[in-house]
């Protein structure tokens, strides 16, 4: 047995592995819940949100009187190591678990308990002198500590990971936008040619996108900064000081740098989950703003002989294992299949948050699990599609011209002088004949070489018209 001891909880005797920081409570959740070890065991976000909470609500406790000072003196000190990633393996649960996330609250309270109890010269286990429940948990219920941590989790990730990779990308194509500002190519819409636009104006369109984008992610942040901690087991704060919550918010607000605050309704802090599902939809748009730009950007790169060919992409790597030399958009392909699963997971973090029942939302781990999954994702696909392909993209001058100057639908600019019914006529001539649109006006009669000349100019169409 020197490999292991013996812990104890309500329902009895637990063996735990000797070497471990986790308790009875977190060993009974291994065993029970043995659902994608592999793949959804909390990462370093959470367990560090565990470790702020843990640590803001020993020192509220202290402040409010609730705890003593030593006691709360190695609380926080074993928190700070938690949020430091020193014990990061002592926290192996899976994602699902008790809807309320209360076997990962435990689990973080053993793991914090056991390492104060050793800053202390105690024995592991022992409970003495710090208790997992009536300690570390003071005040506290995983009813309103999971949300809380959910809260923070995302926060940090959103605001710390995924907008400045955005703000990135955002100024590649700004950057763009202006450096090519006077290739005139043509616009398309319906997927046919379209009057003309510049290069430049269509790459602003992806970096208003991603502004606009960065916005609602920034704007759904502040449902997100309401902490639910302080509601205890079902809202009414039983067990916990009245001022237990804005202490404990204010402690995470500091150690954050976000503006986090009590949330003033605890009854729908721990029942409904609306923020994380708000959050959420600010992470699908951007998905969508992803996928349009991924989109528009393989197919103006497409071909590169028979395809539109307007765009120039970096060569990556080789994309066929049977036709030499072929290269695909494969940064294009990653995003988009990226942009795919979040639009999933927001379907999951939607119907989760659909499922409060009465005082408690039973699906807080995962919808916090998907909610993550795309912050990150997409993090890593749009920094990638910016290094590996944004930043290399330029125009293929001779296509865009080419393409240009076949494009039948410079005919617009005849609209004023001729009417668009004589227009369209010399438009569907130009066409079904074969000719030039220049070919097919002149037939037409109805204007001068030197009026077409004047008034049919690419350039001044990507202009609204001056009076």
């Amino acid at each position: 047995m020197a490999d292991k001891r013996i812990e104890h909880d309500a329902l009895g005797d637990v063996e735990v592995p000797a070497h471990r920081l986790w308790g009875a409570q977190t060993e009974r959740s291994l065993e029970n819940f043995r659902i994608g070890r592999a793949r959804y065991v909390w990462g370093r976000d959470v367990v560090r949100g565990f470790g702020v909470l843990k640590k803001a609500c020993a020192l509220a406790n202290q402040a409010l009187g609730q705890l003593p000072e030593e006691k709360a003196r190695l609380i926080v000190a074993a928190a700070q190591e938690v949020i430091d990633g020193k014990w990061d393996d002592e926290f192996p649960l899976v994602v699902f678990q008790t809807g309320s996330g209360t076997q990962s609250n435990m689990n973080a309270n053993e793991v914090i308990s056991n390492r104060a109890i050793q800053m202390a010269g105690g024995v592991v286990g022992s409970k003495k002198p710090i208790n997992p429940n009536d300690d570390v948990n003071h005040s506290q219920s995983s009813n309103d500590t999971f949300p809380t941590v959910m809260h923070i989790a995302a926060v940090e990730v959103a605001a710390g990971r995924l907008l400045p990779v955005v703000e990135q990308l955002a100024e590649i194509f700004k950057a763009k936008s202006l450096a090519y500002g006077d290739v005139v190519m043509t616009g398309r819409t319906h997927l046919q040619d379209a009057t003309p636009v510049t290069l430049g104006q269509v790459i602003s369109g992806w970096h208003a996108q991603l502004e606009q984008a960065a916005a609602l992610i920034n704007s759904s942040l502040e449902g997100l900064y309401e902490l639910a901690i302080g509601g205890t087991a079902v809202g009414t704060g039983l067990n916990a000081h009245p001022n237990f919550g804005a202490t404990t918010a204010a402690f995470v607000a500091e150690e954050t740098g976000y503006p986090f605050v009590s949330a003033p309704n605890k009854f729908a802090a721990l029942s409904a989950h609306d923020a994380l599902v708000a959050a959420s939809g600010a992470l699908r748009v951007l998905a969508g703003a992803a996928m349009k730009i991924a989109n528009d950007v393989r197919w103006y790169a497409s071909g590169p002989r028979t395809g539109i060919g307007e765009l120039l992409i970096p060569e990556n790597e080789p994309g066929s294992s049977i036709m030499p030399g072929k290269i695909n958009p494969t940064q294009c392909e990653a995003l988009t299949m990226v942009a795919v699963q979040v639009f999933g997971n927001d379907h999951a973090v939607a119907f989760g948050g659909s499922q409060g029942n009465f005082q408690l939302n039973v699906f807080k781990p995962v919808m916090l699990s998907n909610y993550l999954d795309s912050a990150h994702i997409l993090a890593d696909a749009l920094d990638s599609f910016r290094i590996h392909c944004a930043e290399g993209i330029e125009p293929a001058l001779g296509k865009i011209e080419e393409n240009l100057a076949s494009n039948l639908m410079l005919v617009t600019a005849l609209n004023p002088h001729i009417g668009y019914s004589k227009s369209a006529e010399i438009a569907l001539k130009a066409h079904r004949e074969g000719l030039t649109l220049r070919e097919a006006a002149l037939a037409s009669g109805a204007l001068t070489e030197a009026q077409f000349d004047e008034w049919v100019d690419a350039k001044a169409m990507t202009a609204p018209l001056v009076v």
